[in-house]
């Protein structure tokens, strides 16, 4: 019968430590091939990217192979098709995870909230929820895109870990439009923010630490 370790742990099946490094390894083969940004790498620089034998990687890509998540052209290796059509569900699962604490946002500060991740150099509003009691409000359509250095969507997204959790701006985007916005710190390969945005003028000592926590909810809900 298997002992504990000293913290009352009891260990793993030797089939389930094996499965589990099988696992390691070929999720880093598929970082390895998503990192080279053009030149696809060979099986020789994946091996050497993940310290593994040639044999090894070969073994590894087939299911990445089976399931579209790379494809082999000769000795080297590019992400397949397969990779876009997961990514095609991450969208739809931030927006499910936001939406909850964009509505107590949106309904507080009576202001468009919304969650807004970088794509490069632009940031993308990927969830808006508009407050159901004001008599006018910003329409801010999902989908919309704006330079990631302009607006307090795209700035808070940048902001450093140390230092002011919020920033604001006034017409950087629509003339009269007023914003604030934190960063959703915390959810590895996120780079995103929330925030408000209004026709009029919003108190950034008031507003700011809701938003401060709306998007450390949004964090949450996301890990």
């Amino acid at each position: 019968m298997a002992r504990p370790d000293p913290r009352g742990r009891l260990p793993l099946p030797a089939g389930s430590k094996e499965s589990s490094l099988t696992l390691e390894r070929g999720l880093a083969l598929l970082q390895a091939v998503a990192d080279a940004e053009s030149e696809a790498p060979s099986i020789s620089e994946l091996a050497a990217a993940i310290g593994a034998s040639r044999a090894a990687v070969y073994r590894l890509l087939v299911p990445l192979q089976s399931r579209g998540l790379v494809r082999r052209e000769g000795s080297k290796v590019r992400l397949g098709l397969g990779v876009l059509r997961l990514a095609s569900n991450v969208l739809p699962q931030l927006r499910l995870a936001a939406q909850p604490s964009l509505r107590v946002l949106a309904e507080h500060v009576g202001a468009t909230a919304h969650l807004t991740v970088a794509d490069g150099t632009e940031a993308q509003a990927v969830a808006v929820v508009e407050p159901s009691w004001t008599a006018y409000h910003v329409a801010y359509r999902v989908g919309s895109r704006h330079p990631v250095h302009r607006g307090a969507a795209g700035k808070a997204i940048g902001l450093p870990l140390e230092g002011r959790q919020w920033v604001h701006s006034t017409g950087e985007l629509q003339p009269g439009a007023f914003g604030v916005a934190a960063p959703v710190r915390g959810v590895p390969g996120l780079r995103a923010s929330v925030g408000v945005v209004a026709l009029e003028k919003l108190d950034g000592e008031v507003v700011g630490p809701q938003v401060v926590r709306a998007a450390q909810e949004v964090a949450e809900a996301l890990r």
